[in-house]
């Protein structure tokens, strides 16, 4: 595969709760703002991937797209299946067969969401009973340790989810949008400690589309197109410590986002300091932190430094989920990752409003999902 691959067009409905619309007619609307965006009917459309987890398959929205017979596969990859989605879209365009796809994710959750059973994961009754297949407990444990190990503080935690309320409020698309102090997000109800209410997402609503070109078309269309350097999908290696594991092992394995996160970089020619703009998963302000050392941005313990100094803010060093990741934006599964594409896609076109990052050029995107898989994605303007 050697064909360049480009975003030339992205669409998204907004997050949160949006009453008498459903997941899919969400996903819609934002596929027709991609249309939109990149000057396209429906009928130009090759071929389509996409995903939800709890709003029906994407496939069926060509009921209200038009019946073109072009093939769109449905994608499920837990919280990856946005990243997954675009991986699927960006080798069909590489591999030489289509010149144009579309990758979209879109979801509805109830409130209390994410009550996944354990056969659903090749888990026992008995691992459910314990109560870790709840994920706040998982990642509440996971930052624990984490935390003992590094020297990490709850005023850092506390900070990662100031900033992503400060964020959200210069957002059109987030869901939170209202800022949210320190002192609030640390004595608010603990939910699993060290994590309380405001450090963690929420189940959501919402649809993100990108629209894929090949170079040779983008050219023929005259579209301004954001170029994907690099895309990597990676699952747990041996003795990680993964949500929905049932044991835990002795010694450190390796980590889907460290594997994917390397693959993306190598597979793009540059390394973490090249780098302008970064997406991380953000579930709760532990995976932010985790995810800063494990995607090579920093190492383990200096988070405490990053946040106490402003470097992962809009105007830092580094801005990290700009758009307020899912912490302001809430969690519909189908869409996190490709909300993650969708916001760098923002960046480096210049598109970002208020909250742009001067002079960005290369976008990185991080998600992770159960049961323990990592999609990376680099983009380039």
């Amino acid at each position: 595969m050697s064909e360049d691959v480009y975003i030339i067009g992205a669409g998204i409905h907004p997050f949160g709760r949006t009453d008498g619309r459903s997941g899919r007619e969400q996903g819609v609307f934002a596929v027709r703002e991609a249309m939109a965006d990149a000057g396209l009917e429906w009928t130009d459309i090759e071929c389509a991937y996409g995903g939800s987890a709890a709003a029906g398959n994407a496939d069926i929205m060509v009921n209200e797209l038009g019946l073109t017979s072009l093939p769109f596969t449905n994608v499920a990859n837990g919280c990856a299946t946005g990243g997954s989605a675009l991986v699927s879209a960006q080798m069909a365009i590489a591999s030489g067969f289509y010149d144009l796809a579309l990758a979209v994710g879109f979801d509805k959750h109830p409130r209390g969401a994410f009550n996944a059973k354990p056969s659903d994961y090749g888990l026992p009754e008995w691992y459910g009973q314990t109560g870790m297949m709840l994920t706040t407990q998982f990642f509440a444990l996971k930052i624990q340790r984490y935390m003992q190990l590094h020297g990490i503080s709850r005023t850092t935690l506390g900070r990662v989810a100031e900033k992503a309320f400060k964020n959200g409020t210069i957002t059109p698309h987030a869901w939170r949008r209202s800022p949210i102090d320190l002192d609030t997000i640390m004595n608010a109800p603990m939910i699993n400690d060290p994590l309380t209410k405001y450090m963690f997402c929420a189940p959501a609503e919402g649809g993100v589309a990108l629209i894929l070109a090949s170079e040779k078309k983008m050219k023929e269309l005259g579209a301004h197109g954001v170029k994907i350097a690099k895309v990597a999908v990676k699952t747990r290696p041996p003795d990680s410590f993964e949500v929905f594991q049932a044991g835990v092992s002795i010694k450190e394995g390796g980590k889907p986002t460290v594997l994917a996160s390397q693959a993306a970089f190598e597979g793009a020619g540059i390394g973490p300091e090249d780098i302008d703009v970064a997406q991380l998963q953000d579930t709760e302000s532990g995976a932010e932190i985790m995810h800063m050392a494990e995607n090579g941005f920093c190492k383990d313990g200096e988070q405490e430094e990053w946040l106490a100094n402003g470097w992962s803010e809009i105007g830092g060093k580094l801005p990290v989920n700009t758009d307020g990741g899912c912490l302001a934006c809430g969690e519909p599964i189908g869409a996190s990752g490709l909300r993650q594409v969708y916001e760098n896609v923002q960046q480096l076109r210049g598109r970002a409003g208020e909250r742009q990052v001067e002079g960005a050029k290369t976008g990185y995107s991080h998600v992770y999902g159960a049961p323990g898989l990592s999609a990376v994605a680099i983009l380039q303007s």
